[in-house]
């Protein structure tokens, strides 16, 4: 049993991760009150939760191969800042938060430097679709994973490794304060003017890659629907990239942004246009038919071909086990294609509503409804940091 106050470090690598954090955060101040001091790694919203970052988060959110080979040192720096920050903290529990690639450095980081602390995975890498051999690395890292998908716990329980399902918090956003007619009001967008919600990831090089062709979709779709509206939610760590770029597009973009001016802009939508990712639930739990697009780093693209084991990318689509939401991935994430995807939606609102129900049907296959997520994490946090979940070996 740890004495109080005990220190829980909380180190999130991209935006999803710092709402993830930041709900555990709020959940383990609830719960544990005054015996806790939290610090960490993060983003906006853990700020807003009492967690300022050790450093800024974007140094250490990257994706595609490419991009990740020519962020090694850097990354692998922040990883042992990190585990420094333990030591110095003294920190009893650290939860690395989603981003394998870095909560794998830092994990081995903190392991090396301060053997004592007890190490919590929240989320798992997703070992079901591709490198396997993840699960078995992991279990030699970490003293408890909690996963957010309900198949998940048999592939990490099948090496040792102490696995809870928890939930996903993208499957319990609350739209209950959300006013539709007062955001179109504030942006002055007309009542029945269509609104197509354009969301182009949270990382930069997802922005650099899909902006592109996003943009050659709208600009062919307001050929044909010229009172389409444009709602575009930026996250803050792309914001300045996201602004600049759209500022020479040849038609309004309403930029916004802010947790709940995104989601008021979901509920206001018509349609969407999105970047693969957790995002994509939270626009199905807003009822919203989308599209869903991606690209990767040719060389990433050329290597993920030998290693993803499924069809699909969209959570809800594997959970489907169907393209519910059309995925146009790599080639396919053309101007063309995707403006032939959305005019099929814009023109056809049965199919759109049809689409939609599909969504929320499949949402409901993820477990939506379930315990709150954040909840259950803290009280599997609060588990381990009182000694009654059993710790890993430090000679690992």
């Amino acid at each position: 049993m740890i004495a109080p106050p005990a220190t829980v470090m909380l180190v999130a690598g991209e935006p999803s991760g710092d709402d993830r954090g930041a709900g555990l955060a709020l959940a383990l101040k609830a719960r544990l009150g005054s015996s806790l001091r939290l610090v960490g790694v993060g983003g906006p919203r853990m700020a807003e939760a009492g967690i300022p970052s050790l450093f800024d988060m974007s140094e250490i959110s990257v994706f595609g191969l490419l991009e990740g080979l020519l962020a090694i040192p850097r990354v692998r720096r922040r990883a042992q800042d990190v585990a420094e920050a333990v030591v110095r903290e003294r920190a009893d529990l650290v939860v690395l938060i989603d981003s394998w690639g870095f909560s794998w450095m830092a994990a081995r980081a903190i392991r090396r430097k301060a053997p004592q602390a007890r190490l919590v995975k929240y989320v798992a890498p997703q070992v079901w679709a591709t490198r396997p051999g993840r699960a078995k690395s992991l279990a030699g890292l970490v003293d408890h994973l909690m996963v957010i998908n309900s198949f998940e716990p048999p592939y990490f329980e099948a090496w040792g490794l102490p696995t809870t399902f928890v939930g996903n918090p993208a499957l319990h956003m609350d739209f209950s304060a959300c006013d539709p007619s007062a955001f179109r009001a504030r942006h002055g967008i007309a009542p029945t003017a269509p609104v197509l919600l354009v969301l182009p990831g949270s990382r930069p090089g997802e922005v650099q890659r899909l902006l592109p062709p996003f943009e050659d979709a709208i600009r062919r779709l307001k050929a044909d629907h010229p009172t389409l509206q444009v709602v575009l939610p930026v996250a803050e760590a792309v914001s300045g990239a996201v602004r600049a770029a759209v500022a020479g597009w040849p038609f309004r973009v309403h930029v916004i942004v802010g947790e709940p001016e995104k989601l008021e802009a979901m509920k206001a939508a018509d349609l969407a246009l999105a970047c693969s990712g957790t995002v994509t639930l939270e626009v199905a739990q807003a009822g919203v038919p989308m599209v869903v697009a991606y690209r990767l780093g040719a060389v990433t693209h050329f290597l993920a071909r030998f290693i993803i084991r499924t069809p699909w990318v969209v959570l809800f689509n594997i959970a489907a086990r169907r393209f519910v939401a059309p995925e146009l991935i790599q080639g396919d994430c053309t101007g063309p294609r995707l403006a032939a995807e959305l005019d099929r939606r814009l023109r056809d609102p049965v199919f759109s509503r049809a689409q939609a129900a599909a969504q929320d049907e499949a949402l409901d296959t993820m477990g939506r409804g379930g315990p709150d997520p954040s909840e259950a994490a803290a009280r599997v946090v609060s588990e381990v940091l009182s000694g009654d979940q059993p710790r890993l070996s430090t000679g690992t």
